[in-house]
């Protein structure tokens, strides 16, 4: 029970806010999800090596020859941050020093007296060698890692995306299809009559069986001439047996 209400209590937390929103719009990134996770598993493996200040360049340059998703690869770098850095970087010299046999790792506590920092400066590619080594150890995983998370998060996303504007398709289509039916049975449901001796015009329902009268005499029904058939050609647009188009402008049978 405490664990779950710290967790309700971290999800109204302005950070959470942030990070959700972060991770919504990296969603949004166009592209195939392979070539999104690709980018960003480069961008994690980039982020891990201790080239700070350049990792964008060196993300998006890999990420161009291996035909990866940019964007994605250079968001991934930021793994490694001025508030990550000294966790990161501590792990992978940690990692690469024991890889490499350094003994003596150098502490801040030890003071940094100019001897120190000298020794520091002539041990500087040694240091980096084994941050760089323990970054790709560490690195490496964690791509596989953030590829796999990134490729099923995206493919789900997209197909979600899919199937909302299927469905959205098939939504609008029913609704213009039974507006049709409704109109097409409203046609049908009503029935046009007319007065033979002024030859005034009206609507009445199917169902109303009395047929109302127009100047003292019944008015009758107008029957609806037959639909011309359709032709895949405008000179056979003429009616069977007769060398002339439809009255009414319709095409006729070929």
């Amino acid at each position: 029970m405490p664990d779950n209400a710290k967790l309700e209590g971290f999800k109204h937390t302005r950070l959470y806010t942030l990070l959700k929103k972060a991770y919504t719009r990296f969603l949004k990134i166009r592209g195939e999800p392979r070539e999104i996770a690709l980018g960003f598993s480069l961008g994690l493996l980039v982020g891990m090596t201790p080239a700070m200040g350049f990792h964008t360049v060196i993300a998006v340059f890999f990420a161009t020859l291996f035909k990866c998703n940019k964007v994605s690869a250079a968001l991934a770098v930021w793994i490694t941050n001025p508030f990550t850095a000294p966790v990161i970087y501590s792990m992978t010299y940690v990692v690469g020093a024991k890889i490499m046999g350094i003994t003596r790792a150098y502490k801040l506590s030890d003071g940094l007296s100019s001897s120190t920092f000298i020794d520091m400066i002539k041990k500087t590619p040694e240091i980096f060698g084994a941050m760089t080594i323990g970054g790709f150890i560490i690195g490496i995983p964690l791509a596989f890692v953030g590829y796999y998370f990134i490729n099923s998060s995206i493919s789900k996303y997209q197909d979600d995306i899919k199937r909302k504007l299927v469905e959205q398709k098939l939504k609008h289509a029913f609704k213009k299809e039974k507006r049709k039916l409704k109109k097409m049975k409203k046609k049908i449901t009503r029935n046009k009559i007319k007065c033979q001796k002024c030859e005034k015009t009206m609507e009445m329902p199917a169902s109303k069986k009395t047929v109302p009268e127009c100047c003292n005499m019944p008015m009758e029904k107008i029957e609806e001439p037959e639909p011309c058939q359709l032709s895949a050609t405008a000179e056979h647009a003429r009616p069977d047996e007769m060398l002339e188009p439809c009255d009414d402008g319709r095409q006729g049978k070929i």
